[in-house]
């Protein structure tokens, strides 16, 4: 490339240039407001300058332990204090955080622990007994550090050689930490689910967390000192980078270290919660909560929602109950979520329905994303934006993730073409929103005709009884493939399969309505992502 005059003698240096990094968000806060509290977790209160300070003697110990640049520390802890200080404490010593799900059974933990080399584990005494067994089987072999989480007071024992708190004190409150030497250097590495094989290490830097939790103070209506409720998992795509984005802004952290109806409204009463992020799952927790559990909310309350695309009539119930629905979406490979809704105000006057449907889209890029597209993954070129033709969602820009770690086909094959490949299948609309309408692996294609489950779903979920449904690919002789409804109802009502069938019928092409009905609890991740793959397996042998 050609120098230009604008290339001569006007060179990076220490003055005007700084890699970005998240971990300046603590340090800010902690120098602008010390004393703001930052952190409540039952009748724990830290202010900022004590959260910086507890960060820092943790990244000081690590660094007294040996740890070094490239060096990876897992942790398997709820949503408490100690979460959201390794989220800061680990980088400091310049180590790479490795949140793991706290659901995962012990061979699982083991391939992640082995496979990220981990050379410290955190782990809460709620989850002993399975980090027991999967430190029994793996190859690595970290010092492991016991959290005793003072609202934690059921079973667990302790299988470290330190307690969280003695090993910190080992650290300096001063730690002079220092910014990475490269804004591309790894600070998180998380991993998907697994579903159809070994989970693969979906790595993130330095750079991309920092663009990804302005983003999300941009996109979210975020403004100066927000009460955050951690209902969230923080393990989950280190919680969508909202510990970094609450920090700056001089948020309160407010710690929930189990979802349930009551704690949630408990907090959102007490603590005047403003903001919120979770799967359908927890506003169907919100929802369907005992008139007894629930508090009037205190103004309106944000609730960011992702994962399967909420049904309208869900979003509608949202509304109603003082809720703002901002509907995201991404995957774990773009940080969480890379999309947003983005909300018109001439859509306030149309009717709730059509308010619903506007909300059910997955929206257009996030201020960071450089470019979102639905592409036809063979050739490569748009899909039309007509609303109705389906191609693959693709992502590209700086809140993707590096790659996979140790896995070069992989990382490869989903960015072939220079894109991220989601393999979510979608369409765009004139207005250049998108909506997903399935996975590629879960689009039902019944007698040359595709079917997307998540319109049935949505047909279902308009039903009064009920509470949650999935649909899958059932095999079948004549037709190759047909619906298959596995549904939940809510408490106290009832619904036999013939009324959901009659119900379909009425709102679906018959062509689409399902030919199977079943009532069971459905089988769902930590993050309240329901299973499909367990389910494909059940319709199989049904």
């Amino acid at each position: 490339m050609a120098k230009t005059p604008y290339d001569t003698d006007l060179d990076r240096n220490a003055a005007n240039f700084q890699s970005l990094t998240p971990l300046s968000f603590l340090e800010r806060a902690a120098s602008v407001f010390p004393d703001h509290t930052a952190i409540i977790h039952g009748k724990l209160r830290r202010s900022y300058a004590e959260f910086y300070a507890r960060a820092r003697r943790l990244g000081s110990a690590l660094a007294r332990h040996g740890i070094k640049r490239g060096d990876t520390v897992s942790a398997v802890l709820a949503n408490t204090p100690a979460m959201l200080e390794v989220h800061y404490g680990v980088p400091m010593a310049s180590a790479v955080l490795n949140t793991i799900n706290t659901r995962l059974d012990a061979a699982t933990i083991a391939f992640i622990l082995d496979h990220g080399e981990a050379k410290v584990l955190i782990t809460d005494r709620e989850f002993s007994k399975a980090v027991k067994e999967a430190l029994a089987i793996c190859k690595a072999k970290p010092l492991v550090i016991d959290y005793d989480d003072a609202e934690f007071t059921g079973a667990g024992e302790r299988i470290g050689t330190i307690e969280y708190e003695d090993f910190i004190k080992g650290g300096d409150a001063e730690f002079a930490w220092t910014m990475p030497g490269d804004e591309w250097d790894a600070i998180a590495l998380n991993y998907t689910s697994g579903t159809t094989g070994d989970p693969k290490g979906v790595v993130y830097h330095h750079r991309g967390a920092y663009l990804m939790a302005i983003g999300n103070v941009m996109s979210c209506t975020i403004g100066r000192h927000p009460m955050y409720l951690w209902t969230l998992p923080m393990f989950h795509c280190n919680g969508w980078c909202y510990p970094w984005t609450i920090s700056a802004v001089a948020g309160t952290h407010v710690c929930l270290r189990w979802v349930r109806a009551p704690l949630m409204y408990d907090a959102i009463a007490t603590h005047k919660v403003t903001h919120l992020c979770g799967a359908p799952i927890v506003m169907a927790a919100l929802l369907n909560a005992p008139a007894a559990e629930k508090k009037p909310l205190p103004h309106k309350v944000e609730f960011v929602t992702a994962a399967a695309p909420p049904p309208e009539a869900v979003l509608a119930a949202m509304k109603e109950a003082g809720f703002n629905v901002t509907h995201v979406y991404g995957l774990t490979e773009t940080y969480g979520p890379a999309t947003v809704n983005e909300w018109h105000s001439a859509w306030n006057a149309l009717p709730s329905a059509e308010q619903a449907a506007k909300k059910a889209r997955q929206g257009v890029r996030l201020v960071p994303l450089d470019a979102l597209d639905v592409f036809d993954p063979e050739t490569m070129q748009p899909v039309p934006r007509d609303g109705e033709t389906l191609g693959e969602v693709m992502f590209r820009g700086n809140v993707v993730m590096k790659g996979y770690l140790k896995n070069k086909s992989a990382t490869e094959k989903s960015f072939a073409g220079g894109w991220f490949h989601s393999g979510d299948l979608g369409v765009r609309y004139p207005d250049g929103y998108i909506q997903l309408k399935d996975r590629s692996k879960d689009i039902i294609i019944s007698g040359g005709e595709n079917i997307s489950s998540i319109e049935v779903e949505d047909a279902l979920y308009k039903h009064p009884a009920v509470q949650a449904a999935a649909v899958v690919a059932k095999p079948d002789d004549k037709w190759g493939e047909t619906p298959c409804a596995f549904v939940e109802l809510k408490p106290g009502q009832s619904a036999s399969a013939e009324d959901l069938l009659a119900w379909c019928k009425k709102n679906l092409a018959g062509y689409k309505v399902p030919r199977y009905v079943v009532f069971a609890e459905l089988p769902k991740t930590s993050t309240g992502k329901i299973q499909k793959y367990k389910l494909r397996e059940m319709a199989k042998v049904m």
